[in-house]
């Protein structure tokens, strides 16, 4: 009988990862039986690491040699598991082609005690030192798995690069395993080096970009300790304006430390000049539209970007220049210069002009920031206002000033597909109007949204909205149609078309109101891993006092589907109103990528 043993000492753990595939039917004498384990969950581990084949043995040497195999991979798992007082015997059965088996006896599991640190060359500062101590976070008294102490080292290492020792590295660990005390005590051996003082930057890659842009990025001062979150940061501030095609940012090798201090290599490849991108776009109630988009990236040599974009829509038609400068006055923070003509033919006013904006926004997280701006806006509308019961039409000229604030914080955990957190968002803008019936007047809205995992097995998540907004100083119709609240469509109260929800005039033209209220609740339930579906019931109201009024709301339910594109859902929403007025469809169809909310 053959069998396969271990030592009592051993300098090292060994981590076994193995992938066991099922062929459809294995024959039973093709696979390697284990036998003698009572613990379902390690014969299952072991079992897997096994190497099967999908044919019988062709002999009983061929038997031998598949037994002995898994010997020694069940021995290799058993010691990363913790098991080291194993017996492990591999056996064949009778017969010319006879079934390979193992016996195992795992032992007792061995116990990790006194987990330790030698410090392999120059030993660090007390500080330093008693940090590596406490990341080692091995608790006395856990089973000694090899993968327990790997991380354990892994810590060790990670910490002392954030305590500035860029240059900390693991040298061979270890392990005693005492057989009699049935433990293990592992001894991490690191080699921490000096602390690293990071220089300033060197920028390579053949980047248009100035030098002195770069430098007012670098989160850290010249002489100041090695932090690899600075250097992390420094390459997160890069990669997020969108400009380049590649962007490293490392730390210098320790051959090119210079009086102590260490340079940081910023390589940086640019995207092309210019890239043009087109794009067209449908709905059942806004219409069909195609647009157009040409980028010029890095032209100011700050990450810049300068996008002319072309849109023809039935609804909103425009010609515009936005300029984007990246970590502008300081990092995380964007300005964004934008010149436009536009012409925005709606059911409920028709509106042409020209308008120039300014707006600094800093960002907290990817999508959480304040924004700040100023807009001059010389726009020709065709309204209507009721007079005597009839609507009448009427042509406004107005030179608008708008102030902007706004901030959005973003609690949730995606930003396409949320499945859990929040969201708040809100805006106020202080407005003024000369012209053809000047008026000044303040324009607030907010809406939160939340996000409930129902049942973590069937991935069920309950979703709801809610938005509120309210024009305060103007009245109807003096403050402009453009300006008042609409409601229905996609993004508002499904069921109902584009501004169909609120006051109408008698010929049912949607008049706007002075303020809004919206409601949302969906069940939004996984199919597959790519499928999912939803139901929803939408509820929203404009009206004509600045109180917000909920009393009577207009409500719309559907039921839509969703297919996830690995960065997020397309979405298809069918929606039906339930007050169903003069001139609504009973149906509406809403097609876009993103959850509704």
């Amino acid at each position: 009988m053959g069998s396969v043993r271990s030592a009592a000492t051993m300098g090292g753990v060994g981590l076994v990862v193995a992938c066991a595939v099922a062929a459809p039917a294995l024959a039973a004498t093709s696979r390697v039986e284990v036998r003698g384990v009572d613990d379902r969950a390690l014969r299952a581990e072991i079992q897997a690491v096994i190497t099967q084949s999908n044919t019988a043995p062709a002999s009983r040497l061929e038997a031998r040699r598949r037994a002995t195999d898994a010997g020694e991979r069940a021995i290799a798992l058993l010691r990363s598991e913790g098991y080291y007082d194993y017996d492990v015997e591999a056996d064949i059965g009778d017969g010319d082609t006879p079934v390979a088996f193992i016996t195992v006896t795992p032992g007792p599991r061995s116990k990790i005690v006194d987990p330790k640190i030698e410090w392999v060359g120059a030993v660090p500062a007390a500080a330093d030192a008693q940090a590596a101590i406490e990341a080692m976070a091995l608790k006395l008294g856990e089973p000694g798995r090899a993968e327990t102490v790997i991380a354990a080292e892994g810590r060790i290492v990670a910490v002392m690069e954030r305590q500035g020792y860029a240059d900390a590295e693991a040298k061979p660990r270890t392990v005693i395993v005492d057989h009699a005390d049935k433990t293990v005590q592992p001894i991490f051996k690191i080699a921490a080096g000096a602390p690293v003082l990071m220089d300033g930057i060197e920028v390579s890659g053949g980047s248009r970009t100035r030098l002195a842009w770069l430098r007012k990025l670098v989160p850290w001062k010249s002489g100041q300790r090695y932090q690899p979150k600075a250097v992390a940061e420094l390459e997160r501030r890069l990669v997020e304006t969108g400009a380049y095609d590649t962007v490293s940012v490392t730390l210098a090798p320790a051959a090119r430390t210079k009086d102590g201090q260490r340079p940081v290599i910023v390589s940086l490849v640019d995207r092309p000049k210019g890239t043009l991108e087109l794009g067209a776009s449908y709905s059942t109630t806004e219409g069909a539209g195609v647009d157009s988009r040409w980028i010029v990236y890095n032209r100011l040599k700050r990450a810049d970007t300068l996008t002319t974009s072309l849109q023809i829509a039935q609804l909103d038609s425009r010609l515009q220049t936005e300029l984007a400068i990246p970590h502008f006055g300081k990092a995380a923070q964007t300005l964004k210069l934008t010149a436009a003509l536009y012409r925005d033919d709606t059911t409920a006013y028709t509106s042409s002009g020209g308008v120039l904006s300014a707006d600094l926004t800093h960002k907290f997280s990817k999508i959480s920031y304040l924004t700040y701006g100023v807009s001059l806006d010389d726009s020709i509308t065709d309204e209507k206002e009721a007079a005597n019961f009839v609507a009448s039409g009427r042509r406004r000229n107005l030179l608008t000033f708008s102030v902007l604030g706004a901030f959005n914080l973003d609690k949730s955990n995606d930003p396409l597909d949320p499945t859990s957190g929040w969201r708040l968002g809100a805006r106020a803008e202080p407005t003024y109007a000369m012209g053809d019936g000047s008026i000044a007047y303040l324009k607030t809205s907010a809406q939160l949204s939340a996000y409930l995992p129902l049942d973590g097995a069937l991935g069920t998540v309950l979703a709801g909205r809610a938005k509120l907004g309210a024009i305060v100083g103007g009245d109807i119709p003096r403050v402009p149609a453009p300006a008042r609240f609409y409601a229905g469509g996609g993004g508002s109260v499904r069921g109902y078309a584009y501004q169909a929800v609120g006051p109408r005039y008698p010929d049912n033209t949607p008049e706007g109101g002075l303020s809004l209220v919206e409601a949302s609740l969906e069940v939004r339930q996984p199919i597959t891993k790519k499928w999912s579906a939803v139901a929803f019931i939408d509820a929203g109201a404009a009206g004509k006092q600045v109180t917000p009024d909920f009393s009577h709301p207009d409500i719309g339910i559907g039921v839509g589907v969703r297919y996830n594109l690995g960065f997020g859902p397309i979405r298809v929403d069918i929606g039906t109103p339930l007050h169903q007025r003069h001139g609504d469809a009973p149906i509406q169809l809403y097609f876009s990528i993103g959850q509704s909310f």
